[in-house]
This record gives C-alpha cells, structure tokens and sequence, in this order.
C-alpha cells in the first residue's frame, strides 16, 4: 500500500493511500486537495505505472514540484522515503519497493519480485558481527583452540569454492548469480537477495528462490538500514514469535524465520548489502553461519568491485570511441576526464556552425559503382576531417556528401568563428591538392560549396533514451544550410554576423543579398577569398 503523509502549513498532517491515479491540486475536484495559496488549482499527478512504481508527473505549475529538493521538469519516478514539495506543502512518500532482479532457481533464471517496505518485517536481532577489513590467520604451530581452527578452514573454504565458482565473471548479473548460487551450496538458505547501491540507495539486483516459482520476497528496511548505518551484518530471527506483528499477514504468509543480512564492502567502499533467509526454523542459521556469510561477502565484493571496474572500463572506452569519432583526440580526452563537461538535455550557447557538401555529386555517383562511390567518400571524409580536428573543431554528422561541423561547442572558444572560416579555407586548399592527384589519375576533380554562419544554438544530447548524439539546434544551424546551399563549387559563403568578428582577418567581398528559406527579408552573405596575410613585427 502506497501512502502520502501532507504535512501542510494550513491543516493538521494527514495520510492519504494512493490509488492507481491521482490528482493534486488546490481544487477541489482533485483526488488529493492541497489546501495551500501557492499550489495550482492542477498541480500534478501521481499515477501507478507498469512495473509497481508510482510515476509524479507536474502539469506545468507556476511554482513547480520538488522531489528532495530537485524540481521536476516533466515526470519522475518515486521511490521509499521521497519528500515532495508543493509550495509550502511537504509530502512524504511511503511504498514497498518494488524491483524486478533476476532469480535463478535451479539455475534457470526468470523474474522475481523485492519488496522492501517499513514496518512489513521486523525481527529480533540475535548477533551482529563487525566488519572485519582483514582475516588474520596465525601460523599452524600457534593454533592451540581446535575449534578456531576448524572456523579458519570453513573461511577459507568458503573463499576457495566462491573464487572457483565466480573465476573470470566480469559481468556484475551473472556473477551475483553465481555468488547467490555458491551461499546456496554452502548454507541453509531457502531465499536469496543482493542490493547494489544506486545513487546512495539499495536496490534490488539478483534474487534466487529455492522454490523457483517467482515468489516475492519481502525485506525489512529496518535491517537494511541498519547494516547501511553500522556496515555490521546482522543475524535475525522468529518474526514470528514477536508480539508487534500480530496481524501481519505478509509475515505469516511468508512464514520468515531466519535472515542473515551482511554488508558488501571493498576496499571500505559499501556497495550493496546481501541478505539471505531461511523458513524452517527460527534458528536456521548461527553465529557461525553469520560469520561464513560474512566472509562470503567480503570475497563476493572483491569480486563485484572488479566486475563494475570492468562495467565502468567497457563504457568508458565506447564513449572514448564515440567522442573520438567527433572530437579531436586531445579535446576527446578533455571531455573524458572531466575537464570539460558535456551537459544531457541541452544548453544555450554561442557557436559557428559550418556545412559543406559536394557540388554535382548526384551526377558524378551516377558515373560510378556505389562502392567506388563509398571509397572516395571516405577518402574524402578523411582529408576533410582532419582540417576540422587540427582547429578543434567538432564532427556533427555526415548526411551523404554532406559535412556538419560545430566550432565552439562542446569545448568553449572565444575564436570560433576564426577557426571556422580557416578551416573552410583550409579545406579547400587540401582539396585542390586532392585533386590534382585525382584528375592525374583520371578522376574528375571534387568541388565544394561551404557554409559558415555564427550565433546562439541550444547544444547538448538530443534524441531518445536509446539513441542519444551530441549536435545543436536553432535558426543558426538551419541559415548556415540555407548558405552552404547558395555557395558554388569552390566558394566560402559566410553570415553577417560571422563577418563581422572576421572581417579583420580574412579577406571578403560582399555578395547580392540573399533570400533563403524561412527568412522574410533577404540576407547580407559575404564571399571568403583568402586569409590576410599578417605583416612581421618590427622588434
């Protein structure tokens, strides 16, 4: 049961049970009325989606909704313990999480549910064992306790059978499989579950059932939050037996009798809590079966740690090839080290943006085979591109013959349009170079038109969860189109506004103003002829 507690400025604190939709305003024809002035009449709406979550969506409010303090553009997931706030209103979010993981009865894997709710399972605490950083294990001609002895040989034979059973898994699902398998082996336990931090929080990423048939299992927030706080594990039992869950039918339902709940920790980093429970007696498990997990655990981080290592390398590296593919490679590695930040959802910025296409090249493909026609297009590409990376400049897209290039974007330069017209001038400097070797060779010579315009765009990720690109957008990107689309072959056609920051450095003539697409009145272009050449100092 999900529930709302409103802690409003102008009423007494109330609870509210969320049904499947729900609306919240100060009207009072919603489902949830907030009696408060700042509030919207609609304010939001709070809806239960596919998967169990509650969904808060705001329906544009003048004052907006927070969720811990961040406000909500568009929609945004709920989870345990979320305050929302609604002008002065506070309201608390209280549900069972509910995750899907993967279960792997018998080793065939399919879903299960993690519900992790306050006050659903509260059980006595009958040992707690601090984090041990190292095990220390004297030499053989000092042991004189044959029981110690024997505790040190189950240590390590539970790290020996979890080495063996998880040697050379990099990747982090099927490896918490194997660890859930390997505590299975070795241990009493009917169910199985492994949290991994997200954003500070523990959610559910595996779950083995002994039973295998998709059961839900329920965990107490109350010992989770506990191992979280003291980095302890944490041996609890007989729910049953405690007289403040009379009633609660989830508990007896589940019969829950033994759990063992032990941190995660390499290194002193807490990654996740594993939590295992046994439904045959209250004391399934001991103190040394807590000890054996705890040791468990300590192995099995070592080995998640190596795993979300190898996770975060493999990513990193194909976003090093993605931002390689647009980015000079010294820029590239600005961006990947964090030097320069490249913002998701987009930014204002002030940037030259440059086109280039080939003139008659729908003519000259039609001469040849479509894979000579890929060959001089790469061979093409390459010389161009080369031009852009040496003035830092950034690929955006290529769309047949055509070139889109950002300059100023995502690494600021006060130069930008600069280095945008020198690169055009550049480019058509290695182009004549090109083709003097093509034409040679019986090739016919590639001529281009370019385009160059400079202003305001919004920059950043666009596109959808799936298939996200860096690129800008604005009536700036679509001008320097319209420009290039009016440059002949081997002609630089360049805005006002880039002319005048580069005027004084390149030579221009002014052409017959220009009436493009979407403009209403004509546009002042400018011819690029060459670049001044600056005279020696007199030292």
């Amino acid at each position: 049961m999900a529930l709302l507690r409103i802690i409003s400025p102008e009423g007494p604190e109330r609870s509210v049970e969320l049904e499947r939709h729900n609306t919240l305003g100060r009207h009072p024809d919603n489902t949830i009325q907030i009696l408060d002035r700042i509030v919207s009449k609609n304010h939001c709406h709070i809806d239960l989606a596919e998967g169990g979550r509650f969904i808060l969506k705001d329906l544009g409010s003048l004052n907006g909704t927070f969720i811990n303090g961040e406000r909500v553009n568009g929609q945004r997931a709920l989870d345990p313990g979320d305050e929302i706030a609604l002008g002065s209103t506070k309201i608390a979010f209280d549900a069972p999480l509910i995750a899907t993981a993967t279960t792997t009865p018998a080793g065939q894997p399919h879903v299960g549910r993690v519900t992790m709710a306050a006050g659903a399972i509260e059980s006595h605490v009958r040992a707690r064992l601090a984090q041990q950083v190292e095990q220390n294990f004297v030499p053989e001609r000092l042991v004189t306790d044959a029981a110690a002895l024997r505790r040190d040989y189950e240590k390590l034979r539970v790290s020996f059978e979890l080495t063996r059973a998880i040697a050379g898994e990099l990747d982090v699902d099927r490896l918490l499989t194997k660890i859930l398998d390997t505590a299975f082996q070795l241990l009493p336990v009917d169910r199985g579950v492994v949290l991994l931090l997200e954003s500070g929080k523990p959610k559910p990423r595996c779950v083995r059932t002994k039973r295998g048939d998709g059961e839900e299992v329920a965990l107490s927030t109350t010992i989770i939050n506990e191992v979280l706080r003291d980095r302890s594990a944490v041996l609890s039992s007989d729910a049953l037996m405690d007289s403040r869950f009379k009633g609660a039918q989830s508990i007896i339902m589940q019969g829950i009798r033994s759990s063992m709940a032990v941190p995660l920790i390499y290194s002193d980093q807490l990654l996740g809590i594993m939590v295992l429970d046994s439904q045959v007696a209250a004391n399934a498990f001991s103190e040394k079966d807590l000890q054996l997990t705890q040791a468990l655990a300590n192995q099995a981080a070592v080995a998640i740690q190596n795993s979300l290592y190898a996770a975060k390398i493999e990513q990193e590296a194909i976003t090093r090839q993605r931002f390689q593919r647009l980015l000079s490679p010294a820029i590239a590695e600005l961006v990947l080290s964090g030097e320069v930040e490249v913002q998701k959802g987009g930014q204002s910025r002030n940037i030259s943006v440059f086109f280039s296409d080939i003139r008659g090249f729908t003519a000259m493909s039609e001469k040849r085979t479509a894979q000579a026609v890929v060959d001089m297009l790469n061979e093409y590409f390459e010389l161009m591109v080369e031009v852009i990376f040496k003035y830092q400049g950034t690929l955006d897209k290529f769309v047949g013959d055509e070139i889109m290039a950002l300059f100023g974007a995502p690494v600021v330069s006060e130069d930008h349009a600069y280095r945008s017209v020198k690169v055009a001038v550049e480019q058509m400097q290695a182009l004549e170079e090109w083709n003097l070797v093509r034409v040679a060779e019986g090739e016919e010579p590639i001529r281009v038109g370019i385009g160059i315009n400079t202003g305001e765009v919004v920059a950043g990720y666009l596109g959808s969860s799936k298939a996200l690109e860096y690129t800008v957008i604005g009536d700036v990107v679509n001008t320097a189109s319209r420009l290039c689309s009016r440059a002949g072959a081997g002609e630089i056609v360049i805005s006002k506004s880039t002319f005048e920051i580069v005027k004084d450095q390149f030579n221009v003539e002014e052409l017959p103003p220009a009436q493009v697409k979407g403009k209403a009145q004509a546009l002042q272009i400018y011819r690029v002829l060459g670049e001044r050449r600056r005279r020696a100092t007199q030292g």
